[in-house]
């Protein structure tokens, strides 16, 4: 597995996801530009002492990091989160090696990728009035999921 945050926007957020990648030793992949500096004080405190231990990757833009994966073995199945649309994550089959993609906090995924990348996932929601989690909220739901289906866990449930 591999998160993909695309031009995320705000620290805390970012820092958050940095831990849970650390945690499960899942590479982070941020797609700039950022909206903040890799070194912000508010992102290095929510991934509090742990960044060494963050598998992290940045790319300049879609493209570049498109071309860091190529050749990965298995081949990288882009799946991208969305508030509204896609298969249910409960209902969802993540395979190995899956990039699970999400957005800007304010404006989610871009257009352009939608129309590339097919595979859609989403978090039910059960309130309408509420619209959206919290990005890094939704990072650990669909990434313990995906680890959940594809025992990609393993090793930590033998400790």
């Amino acid at each position: 597995m591999r998160l993909v945050l695309y031009q995320p926007e705000i620290p805390p957020n970012t820092g958050n996801v940095a831990r849970l990648c650390a945690a499960t030793r899942t590479p982070l992949s941020l797609i700039e530009p950022l909206g903040f500096k890799i070194d912000d004080k508010h992102l290095k405190r929510a991934g509090l002492d742990y960044w060494p231990f963050v598998d992290l990757s940045v790319h300049p833009n879609w493209e570049a990091f498109v071309e860091s994966i190529r050749s990965a073995d298995p081949p990288v199945r882009m799946v991208l989160t969305s508030a509204r649309a896609g298969t249910p994550v409960h209902q969802f089959a993540f395979r190995p090696g899956d990039a699970i993609v999400l957005g800007q906090e304010t404006k989610g995924l871009p257009d352009f990728l939608h129309d590339v990348y097919p595979d859609r996932v989403r978090i039910p929601i059960a309130c309408p009035d509420v619209r959206s989690l919290n990005m890094s909220t939704a990072a650990g739901i669909l990434l313990f999921e995906a680890l959940r289906q594809t025992n990609g866990l393993a090793g930590a449930l033998a400790e």
